[in-house]
């Protein structure tokens, strides 16, 4: 995988994240209380999001080996 479309697809896990974040906030925003169940969730969807990509890309990275130096 090169660098291009590593980067390409850490933007779309960033925008994905983003969309997540920014529907939830405005969801919360209409409410005067939030439970922390909820605040919880949003913070655990958005960690699978990010980890889950860059568990993808460590194990769809090639290896670095002596012969390809």
């Amino acid at each position: 995988m090169t660098d291009e479309q590593i980067d390409t697809s850490n933007e779309a896990v960033i925008s994905e994240a983003l969309g997540v974040i920014d529907g939830a906030l405005a969801k919360m925003m209409q409410r005067e209380l939030v439970s922390s169940g909820e605040v919880a969730d949003l913070l655990l969807d958005v960690r699978t999001l990010l980890t889950a990509e860059s568990a993808d890309l460590t194990e769809s990275a090639d290896p670095v080996t002596s012969d390809s130096l």
